[in-house]
């Protein structure tokens, strides 16, 4: 009878793996303990073969989701343009100068503590500060790569995917910080990049002066801090200067977060920092890809800098880390980002009616940090309505900027839709190529400055940048609401 069972067993399993059939014979009675003994050993080899084939397996399977994912863009034609300015050339080309006149090299500005491996407006609000101090300090601001790791790598792997270790700023930004321009008639040197000045600069005769931030006023307001920079700056006549700011971040956290930088506001919005700020090519090329989900109403509010997308209010979603980040803003009792907290804004976040009572407070905090939908249609409705009635236009149209799963922002739609909102769309909705995916946020808040109405989180570096740039800009204040 055994045999029998043991034939029909194995006629049965040529189907499965050989490993099936050990566990199927496992299963079954055994005459002899020898025989048993030698099959348990057999089933441990072959249970740790198995063990060992998938671990050797592992890195295969790893790499093959990367390459499904796509291998991240170099942007070597960025990096060859800024290679390229004019500013980088050692002599000044023979025919914007007399051959016999001498030239005179401006001084560098070097920060080698900059910020790295953040997200990318925690990185553009230090660089624009900075590049600030040099141009309010007459020298030559030294602009770096937007970096997330310092890794030798070119790629570097984040949620399973490979994304750029470095991209060149000029992929992202363009302007003054960047390298570009200042405006006709100006005399302030312009931005190099750090490749230029580490050939410049980096010779065994060239060594650097280096400025400590040890001393530095920095928990005075932020213009007492920039007048104290620039006067040290003023005493140097080096060629070469870099910041030493490791015993104090030159503009920190608290600065960026707290009413203290809003003294820069004006001298900031007005200067060519942001004045002459556009967004790189690459990311205005995404803009005007999707022309069709815009809905622009003449081409011009695509392509011109100075106009607006007229009827679309665009609303900053932020989740992800949110979820754990806005219930830790209500313990901290957290305020609006500085340049958020601008009296001439007209949204104002103030929790002190809720300071006996955590509940109430958190749920406040949670209201205009981690919206609900329901909260955020009631939002979009209140500010529409507003806006029609003081006679400022008629809002039709909803982009939503937001790190959000699909199917999430799919709720949101049809609740928007429902509301009235004749189109809804979102940056899931986006067509872009490997150059703008990986520039996508900057897409985002391109889109966002140019809408007709701006919604920001008021907690969020990435709306306190929208909102400066649409008020150097010249948008209507009113135009700019938090949720």
């Amino acid at each position: 009878m055994m045999v029998v069972s043991r034939r029909l067993v194995g006629a049965f399993s040529k189907s499965l793996q050989r490993d099936s059939e050990e566990h199927v014979d496992a299963l079954l009675p055994s005459s002899s303990v020898p025989a048993l003994h030698t099959h348990r050993r057999r089933l441990r080899t072959l249970t740790l073969r198995r063990l060992l084939s998938c671990l050797a397996m592992t890195p295969v399977f790893v790499l093959l989701i990367l390459l499904c994912q796509g291998i991240p863009p170099t942007y070597d034609d960025v990096r060859s343009f800024e290679r390229r300015l004019t500013q980088h050339s050692i002599t000044i080309p023979p025919s914007t100068v007399d051959k016999t006149q001498l030239v005179h090299h401006p001084r560098y500005l070097r920060f080698p503590g900059h910020l790295w491996g953040h997200g990318l407006n925690n990185v553009l609000q230090e660089a624009l500060l900075m590049s600030y101090l040099a141009y309010v300090s007459n020298v030559s601001f030294v602009f770096e790569d937007y970096t997330w790791t310092r890794t030798p790598l070119p790629w570097s792997m984040y949620g399973f995917a490979l994304r750029p270790a470095r991209i060149p700023l000029n992929a992202i930004i363009s302007g003054p910080t960047a390298g570009g321009p200042m405006p006709h008639g100006s005399q302030a040197p312009l931005a190099v990049s750090a490749e230029f000045y580490e050939k410049t600069c980096g010779g065994p005769e060239a060594k650097p002066y280096v400025i400590s931030s040890a001393f530095a006023p920095n928990e005075e307001d932020g213009s007492t801090i920039i007048e104290w920079w620039t006067q040290r700056l003023s005493s140097v006549q080096e060629r070469c200067i870099e910041i030493d700011s490791t015993p104090h971040d030159l503009f920190d956290r608290f600065l960026f977060g707290g009413p203290r930088i809003l003294s820069l506001w004006d001298s900031l919005i007005s200067s060519p920092i942001l004045s002459e700020f556009a967004w790189s090519p690459i990311v205005q090329s995404a803009v005007a890809r999707n022309f069709a989900l815009l809905r622009p109403d003449t081409v011009n509010d695509i392509y011109a800098a100075s106009s607006s997308l007229h009827g679309l209010v665009a609303v900053h979603l932020r989740r992800g880390d949110y979820k754990r980040h806005c219930p830790n803003l209500a313990k901290w009792g957290a305020r609006y980002m500085g340049f958020n907290q601008h009296p001439s804004l007209l949204d104002r976040f103030d929790p002190s009616p809720y300071e006996d009572d955590s509940v109430l407070k958190e749920e406040y905090y949670l209201a205009h940090c981690l919206p609900t939908i329901e909260q955020l249609v009631s939002v979009l409705r209140t500010v529409r309505r507003e806006y029609r009635t003081q006679g400022a236009g008629t809002l039709k149209r909803v982009y939503v900027l937001s790190n959000e799963r699909a199917w999430a922002l799919g709720e949101l739609k049809n609740a928007l839709n429902d509301d009235g909102w004749e189109d809804v769309v979102s940056t899931v909705d986006l067509h872009l190529d490997a150059e703008q995916h990986h520039v996508s946020m900057a897409v985002d808040m391109a889109i966002a400055e140019r809408a007709e109405v701006f919604i920001g989180n008021g907690f969020s570096s990435l709306s306190s940048n929208v909102v400066l740039l649409r008020m150097a800009k010249g948008v209507d204040v009113r135009s700019n609401r938090f949720l």
